[in-house]
């Protein structure tokens, strides 16, 4: 799967990935049809940099968490 075309089915993915990495308890928070498609890019790179940094400290993730609200609809 490649992700570096802009579409729902990928956004979903990185969504859920992302949720499923950071350990979110809360999974409402993690809804796919919560993020908007033109904030694709912004939330690649959020992914990305999850992927690499691999585990996050409390307060890491807290930040990230932080973060994914601002691209909340």
């Amino acid at each position: 799967m490649s992700l570096e075309e802009k579409s729902e089915e990928n956004l979903a993915h990185i969504i859920n990935e992302m949720g499923r990495m950071l350990q979110v308890v809360n999974e409402s928070i993690m809804d796919p049809k919560d993020y908007d498609i033109n904030n694709y890019d912004e939330l690649k790179s959020l992914y990305d940099l999850l992927k690499q940094k691999g585990r996050l400290t409390v307060a890491e993730t807290q930040a990230f968490i932080a973060e994914l609200r601002e691209y909340r609809k």
